[in-house]
């Protein structure tokens, strides 16, 4: 967690969250955008990065800046909470998921 005063937000931190590939980050990127913070006390930017040696964004990335500890806190709460949604929708409806579900059935 970093301690930068400057900008009024003291307390911050930052999530870098994995997916299979750079199609199920967009789509996880476009739903989770939709929803603002609801104080100003917190601010968070989402981005699709890309890993290390890798040219397709497939890493989540959030960042979060707030006024105390326990507004980020709160806010990242509630964040996790809308990033396990998106995550298990994409894994019960997306249909490579399905398709990839299918195929290990299929070979045991």
């Amino acid at each position: 967690m970093a301690t930068d005063t400057s900008d009024g937000f003291p307390c911050a931190l930052t999530l870098d969250v994995p997916f299979p590939n750079a199609r199920l980050v967009s789509v996880a990127l476009q739903a989770l955008r939709v929803d603002k913070e609801l104080s100003s006390l917190v601010k968070r930017n989402l981005s699709a990065v890309a890993t290390e040696g890798s040219s397709d964004p497939t890493v989540l990335r959030i960042e979060y800046k707030a006024a105390t500890n326990r507004m980020l806190r709160v806010a990242v709460n509630s964040f996790l909470d809308s990033l396990a949604l998106v995550l298990e929708v994409q894994e019960e409806l997306d249909v490579d998921a399905v398709e990839a579900r299918q195929t290990e059935g299929n070979s045991g």
